[in-house]
């Protein structure tokens, strides 16, 4: 007598396994249904908690073949108390790859406007930055931008990723951004007077950033409406201070920079 296996399932039609990963605090994966993509928050019975990089929360089921970590798919389960450490994020909330080394700078740059942008870059990019091998500069404005593109030659193995302060319709620096047309550059902006202004207020411990008259220098005006001394440069160290991570800064920076390590860098 021959025995039988009771599965009669081809082995072509049977879905390969995949790995079983534990779903520590902190590790980032892709839910395969929604394509919402997060950090692990807290994991429960039968569930895992994911935050994005905005701070949004999404509970998914841990259900086998759910989710991509690094683009694999994976199936989560439940992490072993006491287990290794999965690896933490950086402060822009990728994931850190601890020991890497710094990459060979590319020819691509990123330009912002100023000292101030450059730091706050530096403060929740900077670990992803030295990874890619991107340079970050600052410009002191973008008066002279067109010509300070065409001096910098950008090319497709050169490309050339600007940040603008303002850059709101009918204003100056829409005007001048719109001057560069080169493919290979990429000008994005956002709707701030000042890159201060990216920093959300509840993390400086403030119900809103103020109104500063129309003619007055903005960064005073705000350092007086607020109490501080006006002394813009230690007014910005202590903004600076309070930024740990892209949970503080708003999304309307957190994606146009983001947006430009993606250009500068793409194959």
């Amino acid at each position: 007598m021959r025995s039988y296996n009771p599965d009669l399932t081809p082995s072509w039609k049977k879905p390969k396994p995949v790995p079983e990963v534990p779903a520590d605090r902190d590790l980032v994966v892709e839910e395969v249904a929604t394509g919402f993509c997060g950090a692990v928050i807290r994991c429960e019975a039968g569930t895992v908690t994911l935050e994005d990089r905005f701070g949004k929360h999404r509970v998914f089921p841990m259900e086998p073949r759910g989710f991509l970590l690094e683009g694999r798919v994976v199936t989560l389960v439940r992490p072993v108390t006491g287990g290794p450490a999965r690896p933490t994020r950086t402060a822009s909330g990728s994931v850190a790859v601890p020991g890497a080394r710094a990459r060979v700078a590319r020819a691509g740059r990123i330009y912002v406007e100023g000292r101030h942008d450059a730091e706050l870059v530096e403060r929740v990019w900077g670990d992803d930055l030295r990874i890619e091998g991107v340079v970050v500069e600052y410009l002191e404005g973008v008066d002279d931008l067109p010509a300070i593109v065409a001096e910098f030659g950008p090319a497709p193995d050169a490309r050339l990723g600007v940040l603008v302060d303002h850059l709101v319709p009918g204003s100056k620096e829409s005007r001048i951004a719109a001057q560069v047309t080169s493919p290979d550059v990429l000008v994005v902006g956002h709707p701030y007077i000042d890159v201060w202004e990216a920093v959300k207020p509840s993390s400086l411990g403030i119900r809103a950033w103020p109104t500063v008259p129309r003619g007055q220098d903005w960064k005073t005006g705000v350092c007086r409406a607020l109490g501080w001394p006006e002394n813009t440069g230690a007014a910005w160290q202590h903004i600076l201070s309070r930024v740990t991570s892209y949970k503080d800064l708003e999304p309307a920076l957190l994606g146009r920079v983001e947006e430009l390590i993606d250009f500068v860098t793409a194959p």
